[in-house]
């Protein structure tokens, strides 16, 4: 008992010790990657529209950007999820929104739900997606008039953006690398230790 206490007490506190840890340079490069990739869409915003209507400048950015910069070995901050998750709900969200209009209560749940499902069958799961489907049944103005375009811009455009910059700024150093292979590297483990299950 006295052992599995003291085994316990060790493996919190280094658990602890570890998600305390301050890096500077990880928390420079994600500053610095995530300023640029949302700093290039609000500058095409500023530039390209009047500042009443802020269509690429999309409140599902930001949370991806705290995964594609913030969190880049998480495998819901992949280029496929990314771009996958947010194009597959923005489609969700302007059918749902051009089938049931005018019925926010029973659109916006609609938009969410089956984003999410779609983003796991696809295997592009991506929590921002569920913003980008709000979005588009939500919001009032240009967006809604955009229809299916609103999928190729602001969606596709802004996640093309943000993943070219993660893809410099999240390989720059040694210490980080993007996209995570963990999940390929985990495919050739299993075919060197059991090669015979694989060939079947």
């Amino acid at each position: 008992m006295k052992k599995t206490i003291k085994r316990t007490f060790r493996v919190s506190k280094y658990v602890i010790y570890r998600e305390t840890l301050v890096d500077y340079k990880e928390h420079f490069w994600s500053f610095l990657g995530a300023f640029v990739g949302i700093g290039i869409i609000a500058f095409i915003q500023s530039h390209t529209l009047a500042a009443t209507e802020n269509i690429f400048l999309i409140g599902s950015f930001g949370a991806s950007s705290v995964l594609i910069y913030g969190a880049i070995q998480s495998p819901l901050a992949q280029p496929r999820n990314l771009v996958g998750g947010h194009v597959i709900s923005a489609l969700v969200g302007v059918t749902i929104y051009k089938l049931v209009p005018d019925i926010i209560w029973l659109s916006a749940p609609l938009a969410v739900a089956f984003s999410i499902v779609l983003m796991q069958y696809t295997k592009t799961l991506h929590p921002p997606g569920g913003a980008t489907a709000l979005i588009a049944v939500s919001s009032t103005g240009k967006i809604p008039e955009l229809g299916y375009w609103y999928v190729l811009s602001p969606v596709l455009s802004g996640c093309i953006i943000l993943l070219l910059v993660a893809l410099l700024f999240n390989n720059i150093t040694s210490n980080r690398s993007y996209p995570s292979h963990t999940r390929f590297k985990r495919l050739l483990r299993k075919k060197h230790e059991h090669p015979h299950k694989m060939k079947k």
